[in-house]
C-alpha cells in the first residue's frame, strides 16, 4: 500500500464507501504479512516511495508466486520480481497474469502495475556493450516506477568522442546513470561533465584486474568528481531506485 491508496481508503471511509470494519481489515495487513516462509511487507511504500522487490536468487518458484501475490493483493504501486529464471517467472504469471517481462541478460524481470509517468529526464549511458544487461535491469525499473529513461550504449573512454558527441544530453538530463565496467572511468568523465546526480554502476565486465567489478568499484569511490553516488557491483535495480529517490 502506497500513499495515494492510503488516501483512497481514508477518503472511502469518510464518504462512506468503505464500511470501517473493512477498512480496519485491510490496515489489519500493514505493516506486513506473516507468510510463514517470508514476512511481506505491505508499508514500504508508505516509507520510502518505492515498494519491496521480490528477488529471485534463493527462492522457489512457488515462494516467488506468493509473495508476488500478496504484494498484489492490496492496492498501491508497481511490483517487481527481479534476478528471476524462467521457472520463477512461469510460476508467478501463472499465480497472477498480466506482468510485462523484460529479459536482463542471465535473467528476467519481471513488473505488475508499473506507476503512472513522471516527469524528470533520466539519462542511462553504458561504456561497453557488455554492460547492457545492467543497464537493461535499471530501465526497465525505471519505467515500472514511471520513469521512462533515454539511453546512451557504447560511450567508454577508450573512445571518449563517442561520448563527447552527446555531450547535449548530458547537459540536459536531471539525473544520469552511469554503467562501466573494466576500470569504471566513465563514471569520473560523466559526473566532470554534467551538473545532474550522477548515480555509478560498477558492472563485472572486464578482465582479470577488473577483480570481477571491484576494480570499478573502487574506481568509482575514489572518484575525484565530487558529489558521485555509486551502487554495488552489476546493481542495476539499486541504481534505478536511488534515482527515483532524487526525482520529485
Amino acid at each position: 500500500m502506497d500513499e495515494p491508496a492510503l488516501r483512497q481508503l481514508l477518503d472511502d471511509v469518510r464518504s462512506g464507501r468503505l464500511d470501517p470494519d473493512e477498512a480496519v481489515a485491510r490496515l489489519r495487513r500493514m505493516p506486513f504479512t506473516e507468510l510463514g516462509f517470508a514476512r511481506v511487507d505491505h508499508h514500504r511504500s508508505l516509507r520510502q516511495r518505492t515498494g519491496e522487490a521480490v528477488y529471485g536468487p534463493g527462492k522457489t518458484p512457488e515462494h516467488c508466486a506468493a509473495i508476488v501475490a500478496e504484494l498484489l493483493a492490496e492496492p498501491g504501486g508497481p511490483v517487481l520480481l527481479t534476478r528471476a529464471d524462467r521457472s520463477q517467472v512461469e510460476a508467478a504469471l501463472d499465480r497472477v497474469p498480466g506482468g510485462q517481462v523484460t529479459a536482463t541478460g542471465h535473467h528476467l524481470l519481471v513488473v505488475w502495475r508499473p506507476a503512472e509517468l513522471r516527469p524528470g529526464r533520466v539519462l542511462v549511458v553504458t561504456a561497453g556493450t557488455a554492460d547492457l544487461p545492467v543497464a537493461r535491469e535499471c530501465c526497465a525499473t525505471l519505467e515500472a516506477y514511471g520513469i521512462h529513461p533515454s539511453s546512451l550504449s557504447d560511450c567508454g573512454v577508450a573512445g571518449v568522442h563517442r561520448l563527447l558527441a552527446s555531450v547535449d544530453e548530458l547537459f540536459e538530463a536531471d539525473v544520469v546513470v552511469v554503467v562501466a565496467g573494466m576500470e569504471g572511468a566513465l563514471a569520473s568523465l560523466v559526473a566532470g561533465i554534467t551538473a545532474a546526480p550522477v548515480v555509478a554502476v560498477p558492472t563485472s565486465a572486464g578482465y582479470g584486474a577488473g577483480l570481477q567489478g571491484v576494480t570499478a568499484l573502487l574506481a568509482m569511490h575514489a572518484s575525484c568528481a565530487a558529489g558521485l553516488t555509486v551502487v554495488g557491483i552489476d546493481n542495476g535495480y539499486g541504481a534505478a531506485c536511488a534515482t527515483a529517490r532524487m526525482l520529485p
